[in-house]
């Protein structure tokens, strides 16, 4: 508690010196297409329920998917989180980078590089008025320095378990954009069911999706993000990914290289950060006892930033990488059906 005091003393000190200095922003991307008349709005999470009395103008983001959401609804955020994986030097992702380019607005301030919990002086410099983590792991003491800066919106039920599309849903809410959220998403299921349309040969087929990485292999069920998207594609979830799945996992599990023959599918996904990486796997004692590896029935998903749009899609992730991705799959499909 002597900490959490400190922390938000702190805290308060920042939200001062921000609203008085000479230098400070003074406005955000305001909340295009909201009004007053939709406020306020109160989000149930897990941590209890934020209410949010007035459109938000200043936004900040943290976690994955929340600034997505919002740039996709043309809220552009105060500030982002430092991406890392798949993102640039600066840690920007490429489609929220080509996403403010198309719509001529500046990259966001972006929050320091933190595993631990959030920066937040840095987040309180840059005087939101809403800061929305709804896929994220942010736990109950850091819910609550947050919510010392501005109302707060984490997720709705366990740290890093949002599904994709509730992301848009909950971020559409917040921002009082219940309707533009339901219209994005309509647009990305088409988008999907376009896709499909355009290559038959992927429907019906059953598929495995796998990571073989520093010596771990792992398998990724129909709970997780990638696959939930991937399945919308017209493909089917493999027999075998449920049936060698053991214990309580939800998302993924882990199998011994000793039974990779025994996870059949029509088509294997395999993620890896490099190509060289992928070939080791595929040129591996262990993955070249995998049928689909034999009769080159996999689609590779190479490169951190590829790997990243889908590993969970987002608002603008999912259509940044689709063509390249369905390209892949289709390929992988006319493999199964070779003589």
């Amino acid at each position: 508690m002597a900490r959490l005091l400190i922390l938000v003393g702190a805290l308060c000190a920042v939200l001062v010196l921000a609203a008085c200095g000479e230098d400070a922003a003074t406005g955000g991307s305001g909340t295009s297409g909201a009004t007053a008349a939709s406020f306020p709005v109160t989000i149930e999470h897990a941590f209890g329920s934020t209410t949010i009395t007035k459109p938000p103008e200043r936004v900040a983001t943290w976690g994955w998917g929340s600034a997505d959401a919002a740039i996709a609804l043309d809220v552009v955020p105060v500030a982002i989180p430092f991406q890392s994986y798949g993102g640039d030097e600066d840690g920007v992702l490429p489609w929220i980078a080509e996403a403010l380019e198309a719509r001529g607005a500046a990259t966001p301030t972006v929050l320091p590089d933190s595993a631990e919990e959030p920066p937040y002086e840095e987040i309180a410099a840059a005087e939101p008025d809403l800061i929305l983590a709804v896929y994220s792991g942010i736990t109950r003491e850091q819910y609550e320095l947050l919510s010392k800066i501005a109302p707060t919106v984490a997720y709705p039920g366990e740290a890093w378990a949002t599904p994709w599309k509730d992301t848009i849903r909950i971020v559409g809410e917040a921002l009082g954009k219940d309707a533009e959220a339901s219209a994005l998403l309509d647009d990305i299921d088409a988008r999907l069911a376009e896709k499909a349309a355009e290559n038959p040969e992927m429907e019906g087929k059953s598929v495995a999706m796998v990571w073989d990485s520093a010596g771990t292999f792992y398998v990724y069920r129909k709970a997780d993000p990638r696959v939930e998207a991937t399945l919308a594609l017209g493909l089917t979830s493999a027999p075998a990914v449920d049936e060698l799945a053991s214990g309580e996992e939800t998302f993924y599990y882990t199998l011994s290289y000793e039974q990779l023959d025994q996870l059949e599918s029509d088509i294997l996904v395999s993620f890896a950060d490099t190509p060289a990486l992928s070939r080791e796997f595929l040129t591996s004692s262990h993955g070249r006892a995998m049928s689909q590896v034999k009769e080159g029935r996999v689609a590779e998903v190479v490169g951190s930033s590829f790997i990243a749009s889908v590993s969970p899609p987002t608002a603008l992730s999912l259509t940044w990488g689709l063509d390249d991705y369905v390209e892949i799959l289709a390929a992988a499909a006319r493999a199964t059906e070779a003589p």
